[in-house]
């Protein structure tokens, strides 16, 4: 018999759309939450619409964020629809929800009107740019965050233009905020006995991504550049290319450097005594990256790895998505698997990362059709009966 997960007995009633916020809500869901997604009716969340579709019409895009969620849709530019929406918020234990700042509050469905009749709640709003400041009720993507926090500015080689990150970087590390948030609240509400209203601005988290960047610039009044594959502060620590075409990633730290010149052999910089510490090669950081390129551009990419890896020498194979997805390790971690879906049928997907050592970890649940359990929340939550539902729906109201 298998064990509770640990968010069983956790209800979330969840606003959001697009990305950061669904991506945190998802992690809830396959950590055991019950995450109730309100969307709106006909259309539902945007990203339903996102491409890459699917044969049957369904987005991979909303399939990446949203499994194990149940769906329910509402309108909330209706007074029942937001009735309703109020009547489920008192029953629930966490809110997320990602609008401009306001937008709940002028919709009656803000933390102080929603926190009156559930004093326990945890409520979550994950925006832009933080529920306080000049730029609040400004609007913005994930590149736009990518740019305007200096991430965009440090993502690139040095003689070219920036460069966004090849992921979302802005919306997934925010996702991961928005989940830290709501543990957070329901961690201080079991010891405080109250809930809380918890923001999470996608900028601030993008600055925060700055901690090492801002220590330099702290430290030494130099504002970071670009620097493509290389570390600001550590020789070795960047890309090759190899003989036969394939790159590969070197990241060595003092006890690595004399193994791997040796392995390539570089044996005038290994015997050289300026060379021996980190701080000399940041020093000849043009030196020792020319003599590295040069020796490694005449080897071929996986005898090399093989032969690195063997002395310890922290080394990677630069590679391409589909290469990383069927790496032996991946399989072995089960970190790619699948579910059914009811229209599109098997579908793979990518596991939530966290797993307990104990039990083996949750196959996702699959994305719900949009409004596939208004009837059962509506019911089951508020109590309503089936005809007052269908009342509901010949209104427009869900």
């Amino acid at each position: 018999m298998s064990e509770r997960p640990p968010l069983a007995g956790v209800t979330v009633l969840d606003f959001s759309r697009v990305l950061a916020a669904p991506m945190a809500t998802q992690i809830l869901a396959e950590l055991g939450a019950t995450v109730v997604k309100v969307e709106r009716p006909r259309s539902g969340d945007e990203t339903r619409g996102f491409e890459p579709r699917l044969p049957h019409g369904e987005s991979a895009y909303f399939f990446a964020f949203n499994r194990g969620k149940r769906s329910i849709t509402l309108d909330l530019k209706h007074p029942d629809g937001r009735d309703l929406a109020r009547r489920l918020a008192s029953r629930v234990d966490v809110v997320v929800e990602n609008f401009l700042p306001g937008t709940m509050d002028r919709l009656g469905l803000g933390y102080a009107e929603l926190s009156a009749d559930n004093p326990r709640l945890v409520y979550v709003s994950a925006t832009g740019f933080g529920q306080t400041g000049p730029n609040r009720d400004r609007k913005g993507y994930d590149t736009v965050f990518q740019a305007l926090s200096g991430v965009m500015a440090m993502t690139g080689s040095p003689d070219g233009p920036p460069a966004k990150a090849g992921v979302p970087v802005a919306d997934m590390t925010s996702g991961l905020w928005v989940a830290i948030a709501v543990l957070t609240g329901l961690m201080g509400r079991a010891t405080g006995g109250r809930g809380r209203h918890l923001d999470v601005a996608m900028m601030d988290v993008q600055l925060s991504l700055h901690a090492l960047n801002a220590a330099r610039l702290f430290a030494l009044d130099e504002d970071p550049v670009r620097t493509g594959t290389e570390h600001p502060g550590r020789v070795p620590s960047a890309a090759f290319r190899a003989a036969d075409g394939g790159w590969l990633h070197i990241s060595g730290s003092d006890q690595h450097w004399v193994p791997l010149c040796t392995i390539l052999g570089l044996h005038d910089l290994a015997a050289d005594p300026a060379l021996r510490n980190n701080a000399g090669r940041v020093a000849e950081r043009e030196r020792v990256m020319r003599a590295l390129t040069e020796a490694i551009a005449t080897r071929d990419r996986e005898p090399l790895v093989k032969e690195l890896r063997a002395a310890d020498v922290p080394v990677g194979e630069v590679r391409g998505v589909r290469e990383a997805l069927a790496d032996p390790h991946t399989a072995a971690r089960a970190m790619v698997t699948a579910f059914e879906h009811p229209t599109e049928g098997t579908f793979p997907a990518l596991r939530t990362p966290l797993r307990e050592t104990a039990s083996p970890p949750p196959d996702p649940a699959p994305p719900p059709l949009l409004g596939a359990d208004t009837d059962a929340v509506l019911t089951d939550l508020l109590g309503l009966t089936p005809a007052e539902v269908a009342d509901l729906r010949t209104e427009g109201v869900i």
